[in-house]
């Protein structure tokens, strides 16, 4: 987890403290901000950091086996089970894992070690909010219960934009060596546009474009015509005028669709091809403007 700012103390300070002692974890956070490394951190700071690391998403379930759920447990035994994106876990998929965990007795002992080596740990990681899905009947609330009694937020890049530079040249430095390249340093336009880039794709956004930037780089130096995946954002009123009539009309869209679903708000998701979550945050946008 690489960043020295103080939301990435704050996250390693919440690693540090439920790592050695955790049964279930709930890993919240937006697509890319690293939710599996952070998993991957507890995993490595628990008792269990010798056994298996599993990752289970739903869309990798094996509807061959008759109790994927079972099955993908029983590989987990005596290590770490994480399961990304959980909220998108069938009705039965999620009723088969509230079964197991009730039979292994993860119920409300949420930071209790286990004592039993065929027992596992369980940390799940999700987008949307699980809270908003249970109210909504998408996601069963015993469920939610059980795996959110500890729970560890992953902040986004734009809320610590402190550790572009940190996170640039870790990268820099990784696929320089990766594909042979002679790149160790990054001009200041390049940084400039690296920090005043929005990332939606957070961390794995990045990613991807100083892959893609150092691939493109034949010097020792990365500069900013080495970064045509990113929009040069510029601070003239300008375009912040014409950003704000924008997001005037997004809003006013958003309202519109969902009067137009009778007030159904899963309903409006589904229109505007957009997720519950992603949803309510714009909600809530629209309300604090007109306040």
């Amino acid at each position: 987890m690489v960043g020295s700012g103080a939301a990435m103390a704050r996250l390693r300070l919440q690693v540090r403290r439920v790592g050695p002692h955790f049964r279930t974890v709930l890993v919240s956070g937006e697509t890319g901000t690293g939710k599996e490394l952070v998993a991957r951190a507890l995993h490595g700071m628990s008792s269990a950091a010798d056994g298996p690391f599993v990752v289970c998403s739903a869309t990798t379930l094996d509807e061959a086996v008759a109790s994927p759920i079972e099955h993908i447990v029983k590989m987990a035994y005596g290590g770490t089970l994480f399961f990304d994106e959980i909220g998108d876990l069938s009705v039965e998929a999620q009723t088969q894992l509230l079964r197991v965990m009730r039979r292994q007795e993860w119920g409300q002992r949420g930071l209790a070690a286990p004592q039993q080596k065929t027992e596992l740990r369980m940390i799940a990681s999700s987008g949307d909010d699980l809270r908003i899905l249970a109210s909504a009947g998408q996601f069963r609330p015993e469920l939610y219960r059980q795996i959110s009694m500890v729970e560890i937020a992953v902040p986004p890049l734009r809320e610590r934009k402190e550790d572009i530079p940190e996170l640039a040249m870790c990268f820099l430095a990784s696929f320089a060596q990766e594909n042979g390249r002679h790149v160790d340093r990054i001009a200041d336009e390049a940084m400039k546009r690296l920090q005043a880039h929005r990332w939606p794709g957070n961390v794995r956004e990045m990613e991807n474009v100083l892959r893609d930037a150092v691939l493109q780089c034949e010097a020792m130096l990365l500069e900013a015509h080495h970064l045509p995946a990113l929009a040069e954002e510029t601070s003239s009123n300008t375009r912040e005028n014409a950003m704000t009539r924008l997001q005037d009309v997004v809003e006013q869209h958003v309202l519109q669709v969902l009067k137009n679903c009778g007030g159904n708000k899963l309903r409006a998701a589904e229109v505007l091809g957009i997720s519950r979550s992603t949803l309510y945050r714009m909600l809530d946008t629209c309300a604090g403007a007109m306040e």
